[in-house]
Parts: C-alpha cells; sequence; structure tokens
C-alpha cells in the first residue's frame, strides 16, 4: 500500500475523526488501522462481526464506521449496517472486495456514504472518507436547520413514499419518524376543507404532477393522528437532482390557528368598528328625524289650529246670515258641503302632527302623566256612548260588560282616553254593517316572578299581581296569523281591507301600544273564528 505525506488540509478536523472498523481477516484489519492512523484519524475499535459492530457502535459512538459487507456469522455488514444507521445515524463506509450487482443494490438500500474496494488504496481511503464526512456534515446541517425549522416538513420520493419528516411535523400530525419511515404519505397526512369537512387531495400530489410549487388555500385543516384537526397553511414543491429530474416533493405546513384568530380578531374589530361608525350615523339620522319632527308638527299644527278655529268662525258668520243653509244654492253647491269637507282634512292632518308629537315624547320618556283615580265601571260607559251612536247608526252591535264592584283605576286619564277611544274607533271602522262590538273589563290576577337576590342561590319568588283587562272584540274582520304582529307598526294598514275608504294616520295603534307600555302594561291582539281582539292589561296602580 502507498502512504500519502502531507495530503491533510485541515489536521485538527481530522484528528478530532473517530473511526470504528469492521473487518473479520485480522491482518486487512490491522493495515487499515494503520492506514487511518498514517492519515491522522484514531481508530476507536476493531470489530469482526455484525453483532460485535453494533454493540461497540452503540457503547463507542464512533464519528464514521468503515464497514466490510461479508462477515462472519448470520447477519452480514449490510444487516449491522442498516440497524446502525436507523437507531444511531451514523454515516457508513463500506469496505468490500464484491463488486457484483446483487451486493451494490443490497447495499444502496442503506443510503451508504461511499464504497471502498479491496484492495484498499491509502488515497482512495481518504478522499472517500473527506467525501463522506462532509456529506454527512451537510446532511446534519440540513436536518439541524429542517428540525429547528419552526414549520412542519414532509418529504417524499417520486412514488409519495415518506422519506423524512421534521420534529415540527411529528409534532402537528401525531405521528413519529420511526412510525412513518417509507409508508405512503397518503396513509398518514390526511386534509379536509374546512367548510365542507371532506377529504381534499394533498398538494404534494398536484406538485408533482405539475412540475411546480402548489400553495395551499384557505380553510385547509390537517387530521392528526388522534382525529384532532388543525388549520395549517404553506405548500409543496418537487425536488430535483442536479441534472433537473424530480427526485420527490418537500411538503412545508405550519400550524395556522394563531394567525386565523388574529385575522378573526382584526375582522371582529373592523365589523365593530364599522358597526359603531353605522350606530353613530343612525344615531346621527334619527336625532335629525326628531329634529325635523319636533319643528315641523310645532310649526305645522299652528296653522292647522288657527284654520280650524277660522272654518269654526265662518260657519257662525254664515249661519248669522243665513247663507250656510240658503235654499237658493244647489246641494252640490252648498256652503255647508265644502265647510265640512274642510273641517274633516283639517281634523286629519290635525290628528297626524298630535300623534307624531306625542310618539315623539313618549320615546323621549318626557310624555307628561297626570296620575289619577279612575272608576272604570262609570267612566267607560261615557267613553262608549258616542261610539255607540256611531255602531247604530251603521248597523252595528255594540255591547258595553263593566263588572260594577270594580276598584279604582290609579293611572292618565288622557293616555287611557286615548287608548281605548282608538281601539273603538278601529272596531266602528271596520266592523261591517250587522256586525258586532263588544267591549269589556275585568280584574285578573298575573303570576309574577321574582328573584331573591340576598339568596345564595337564584331563587325565583312567585307571586299574582291584580290588573285591569279591558277587551275590545268586533266581528267581520280577521287580520292573518302573519299580519297580527304588524298592526302596530306606524302607517301600518291591514292587507285586503278597504282601508283606501277609510280616514286615518295609520298611526294610531303604534300611539297605543306606546301610551300603553308607558303606562307599564301589554296590549296583544289575536284574530280568528271571524273575530278581532285587542287585549289591553294595565297595573291597578303606577
Amino acid at each position: 500500500m502507498m502512504k500519502i505525506i502531507g495530503i491533510s488540509s485541515n489536521t485538527q478536523t481530522k484528528e478530532t475523526v473517530r473511526v470504528l472498523v469492521v473487518e473479520d481477516e485480522y491482518i486487512l484489519a490491522i493495515n487499515l488501522q494503520e492506514s487511518l492512523k498514517s492519515l491522522g484519524y484514531v481508530v476507536l475499535d476493531i470489530a469482526d462481526s455484525a453483532e460485535g459492530a453494533i454493540a461497540k457502535a452503540t457503547e463507542l459512538r464512533p464519528n464514521l464506521i468503515l464497514m466490510d459487507i461479508r462477515l462472519r456469522g448470520e447477519m452480514d455488514g449490510i444487516q449491522a449496517a442498516e440497524q446502525i444507521w436507523h437507531h444511531l445515524q451514523i454515516p457508513i463506509i463500506y469496505v468490500t472486495g464484491h463488486s457484483d450487482q446483487s451486493t451494490v443494490e443490497r447495499a444502496t438500500l442503506t443510503s451508504p456514504f461511499g464504497y471502498i474496494l479491496k484492495p484498499i488504496k491509502e488515497q482512495e481511503l481518504y478522499v472517500t472518507i473527506q467525501t463522506a464526512l462532509n456529506r454527512h456534515d451537510r446532511e446534519q446541517f440540513l436536518s439541524s436547520v429542517l428540525r429547528e425549522m419552526g414549520d412542519g416538513v414532509i418529504v417524499v420520493d417520486t412514488e409519495l413514499n415518506i422519506k423524512y419528516i421534521n420534529q415540527v411535523a411529528e409534532a402537528l400530525t401525531g405521528w413519529q419518524w420511526n412510525e412513518v419511515k417509507d409508508k405512503m404519505l397518503t396513509e398518514v397526512i390526511k386534509i379536509i376543507d374546512q367548510q365542507t369537512q371532506l377529504p381534499i387531495e394533498n398538494p404534494i400530489i398536484a406538485a408533482l404532477q405539475q412540475e411546480t410549487t402548489i400553495y395551499l388555500g384557505s380553510g385547509i385543516l390537517l387530521v392528526a393522528k388522534d382525529g384532532i384537526t388543525i388549520p395549517i397553511a404553506d405548500s409543496a414543491t418537487p425536488v430535483r437532482n442536479n441534472s433537473g429530474v424530480i427526485t420527490g416533493a418537500v411538503f412545508v405546513f405550519r400550524d395556522d390557528t394563531q394567525r386565523r384568530l388574529t385575522e378573526e380578531r382584526n375582522l371582529a374589530a373592523e365589523r365593530a368598528q364599522q358597526l359603531e361608525i353605522s350606530v353613530a350615523e343612525l344615531q346621527r339620522l334619527n336625532q335629525l328625524k326628531e329634529d325635523f319632527l319636533a319643528t315641523t308638527s310645532h310649526e305645522m299644527r299652528t296653522p292647522l289650529s288657527n284654520i280650524k278655529m277660522a272654518i269654526s268662525v265662518l260657519e257662525n258668520i254664515l249661519d248669522r246670515q243665513g247663507i250656510l243653509n240658503s235654499n237658493a244654492l244647489s246641494p252640490s253647491e252648498s256652503v255647508g258641503r265644502y265647510l265640512t269637507i274642510l273641517r274633516d282634512q283639517c281634523e286629519q292632518e290635525l290628528e297626524l302632527v298630535d300623534n307624531l308629537l306625542h310618539l315623539r315624547m313618549i320615546d323621549a320618556d318626557v310624555y307628561p302623566l297626570e296620575l289619577t283615580s279612575i272608576k272604570l265601571q262609570k267612566w267607560l260607559p261615557q267613553i262608549a256612548e258616542s261610539f255607540q251612536e256611531r255602531a247604530q247608526a251603521r248597523q252595528q252591535s255594540f255591547q258595553v260588560s263593566v263588572f260594577p264592584d270594580l276598584p279604582p283605576l290609579v293611572s292618565d286619564l288622557a293616555s287611557l282616553t286615548e287608548i281605548v277611544s282608538e281601539l273603538l274607533n278601529n272596531a266602528c271602522k271596520y266592523t261591517p254593517p250587522d256586525g258586532q262590538i263588544v267591549l269589556n273589563t275585568q280584574v285578573i290576577d298575573i303570576i309574577k316572578s321574582l328573584t331573591n337576590e340576598d339568596a345564595k342561590s337564584d331563587v325565583l319568588h312567585n307571586f299574582q299581581v291584580p290588573y285591569f283587562q279591558i277587551t275590545i272584540s268586533n266581528s267581520g274582520v280577521i287580520i292573518p296569523k302573519k299580519e297580527q304582529s304588524r298592526v302596530f307598526e306606524p302607517f301600518y294598514r291591514i292587507p285586503e281591507s278597504d282601508r283606501w275608504q277609510q280616514s286615518g294616520t295609520g298611526l294610531g295603534l303604534t300611539l297605543v301600544k306606546k301610551l300603553v307600555e308607558y303606562l307599564q302594561g301589554t296590549i296583544e291582539v289575536t284574530s280568528s273564528q271571524g273575530w278581532t281582539t285587542f287585549t289591553v292589561q294595565l297595573p291597578l296602580s303606577l
């Protein structure tokens, strides 16, 4: 063998390289040991069997192993190398006198770092060792980088067999490297669509087919080994050798939970900000509406009141002069007819303005209340009297039923009058001839629940509270079920009725509901079997 002098380029590096020699021929092993020492390497020991090689490699942890393929015993060098690499990740160079195809193919499956054919030449030995060490250093560096990456990394070959998986990928998927090595990617890694929860194709497959980088779309979930789903993001890229031939692909992915949470929080904050802007704008517009209604209502009411007063004065003057009911004028030219039209239209506009004013005052919580004791058994018949005359004129039956021993009701008389009058007015207006109108009132007990705030637990105490119940029913008109909740909306009219022949502002029931609630009561409407009933419940005292 030829000795090479002065070929070491990095003596310090070589001195730190510790080598295990595995050779069952003693003379060859000694010669190999001498060559290694002369090149500046440290020989830790010599093993002459596969079992001995595994044991010494586990004990001594060399930087490199020179492994003879043909060894005594049941195991050969290739089997020993496979176990050592799998468990210890120590680079191995095969030393053999056999270069037949089957042996080389078997050895290649263990991913060796080089071959040296016997008889060994010192220069070839040095080059092979340095090449192996440099390759191992590069691979260790890359492996270290991949291990320390914050992203998961999975490498596959062109057949989708897993060739590498880093620690982050192990943590995210729940699979360990020794469990997935050489397994099919599709058996281990499953991804689904977040919305449909259906499986989707792994981007590695598309990267290999299209020979380009494929980026993950949004809403992708990784199904871990234990079934837990994790939102992921990133890409899959084909891997090429020096000749440009695709040899596999790498799948890089990361846990996207925090980014998506941040994105959702930012989106929620943006929506909240937009909502605040919208609310502020609505408040501004509402205030403009309120100011407009307040101003225009006051401004409109004064001239309308003056017009109404002027009509009354004009009627008196014409009546004194005998012109109002003059026989010289035809019915179509009657002054009284035109004055009646003026008065009706003026009163209708005044009602609209008054309703708008009252609604605004209730919403602003400045509607005036004057509490007084009201005896319903005397007061209700007086209110109903004018409506009875109106009902008789339209051939309607009007029945008033009031218990004589009712207790007094402490409430606001003006508001109560407005409520009952509007409900009776609607009943007369929409009841057909020969129809019936019924007004009832009675005292009922309503069960209320109260939470004992002083108790350690939320204990509910139920007790009965007396309420006045006033019901006004009329026959002949049915309000569809889906429309019943809308009858209290501003300007709402019952569909498929003769509403266009009836006068009114469409604000009456809206004002009634607000007044009832302002008096701490409730109002409901039911309509079935040819009857429509409004039920008002008010506390005996505010």
